[in-house]
């Protein structure tokens, strides 16, 4: 029997190893803006939660608590200004990351089964669709795909890497078009409340959705919102058709986020106050970043929202990548994220003040000549 990781392409970060080591021999050490995860502290309450939790010798139930599912709702309602929402329209999951890359086969996709994603895309949507035994396509405008044998359309806005938000009238085309053509529609929108010059608004908005959530999947992240991407806290909100048969699935396979992290989920949603301030640590940094990178020549693309600047020289992207490794600075090349991204670079704005600082400085200088 072939290994299944024979279906799935190098993993792109194993790639960037030689780049990490130059960039770490920097005198003053390395500046990590590549991998974009959190560094700053979780909130005290939600660690308070999670301790307060740590008492759960029983099994956590697969559909959560009924007080999670309470703090989905509310906040599906609340932040995605969806109305009428029920337990049976939310569903948590053991991180996004998880979910992406096993949905199809929860699904029962296989062969013959096509996925679709942006051409410009987290890596994780074709990998979904590898280890289903289905067919990726990428695509550059979702309603002028092949409807045949598509089984499920990913959109992802705000978008990683670009940071690019759709508006109302893509999102309400995209859903019109799935619609049409018995498509399930998934949204990707972990990076919802990180909008800086634009206001992402969710697929089941009523000014997107029609009111309804047939045919849609919202996918939501605390990684990000609220430094848990240690906790691997997400869940999904939408059809009820569908969450229900993922339930069912999930049930057999023991899928179930821990009973202490649905304790700090709760207490996450239920606070607006530490995103907030969240928020402007990564507003500062990433201005600070945009700055000191359009100083040395490059040119900043979309990246209205999400944790990313999408930046190029125009030139290919591991020269880009080599030459700030020079100067102790660890970027993403995007053609990690498609070969539409072969001349761009991916730069986190998720380090520390102080590495940030340094990254900045650092730029002031130029870069060295390759």
């Amino acid at each position: 029997m072939p290994p299944v990781s024979a279906r799935l392409p190098v993993f792109p970060w194993d790639r960037l190893e030689p780049c990490k080591a130059t960039a770490a021999a920097h005198p003053d050490g390395i500046v990590d803006l590549s991998v974009g995860t959190p560094v700053d502290p979780v909130p005290e309450l939600i660690r308070t939660a999670l301790t307060d939790a740590a008492d759960s010798p029983g099994y956590p139930t697969v559909w959560g608590t009924a007080a999670l599912r309470d703090a989905l709702t509310g906040w599906v309602e609340r932040r995605l200004g969806a109305t009428g929402v029920d337990h049976t329209q939310v569903l948590p999951v053991v991180g996004s990351k998880e979910l992406v890359a096993s949905l199809p086969t929860q699904l029962g996709l296989g062969p013959g089964d096509r996925v679709a994603f942006p051409r410009l895309a987290y890596p994780t949507y074709e990998v979904g669709a590898r280890l289903a035994g289905a067919e990726p396509v990428p695509y550059d405008e979702p309603t002028e795909l092949d409807p045949a044998g598509l089984k499920v359309l990913w959109l992802n806005s705000p978008s990683n890497p670009t940071g690019r938000v759709l508006d109302k009238d893509e999102l309400r085309a995209a859903v019109a078009w799935a619609r049409a053509h018995g498509v399930l529609l998934v949204s990707d929108e972990c990076y919802l409340e990180l909008g800086w010059d634009a206001d992402p608004v969710s697929v089941l908005h009523p000014e997107v959705s029609g009111g309804s959530f047939e045919g849609l999947v919202a996918v939501h992240s605390l990684s990000k919102r609220s430094n848990l991407a240690g906790y691997r806290a997400a869940f999904l909100a939408g059809d009820a058709a569908v969450l229900g048969e993922l339930l069912q699935l999930r049930k057999h396979g023991g899928m179930m986020v821990p009973a202490p992290v649905q304790a700090a989920t709760i207490a996450a949603l239920g606070d607006d106050a530490h995103v907030a301030e969240q928020r402007e640590r990564y507003a500062r940094r990433r201005a600070e970043l945009r700055e000191a990178l359009e100083g040395c020549g490059f040119r900043i693309e979309h990246s209205e929202a999400s944790l990313y600047l999408w930046a190029t020289r125009d030139e290919p992207c591991w020269d880009t990548v080599g030459a700030l490794a020079e100067l102790g600075i660890l970027v993403a090349p995007g053609d990690f994220y498609g070969v539409a991204g072969e001349r761009n670079v991916r730069v986190a704005f998720t380090a520390t003040d102080e590495r940030v600082a340094a990254a900045v400085q650092r730029l002031g200088g130029g870069l060295p000549r390759r």
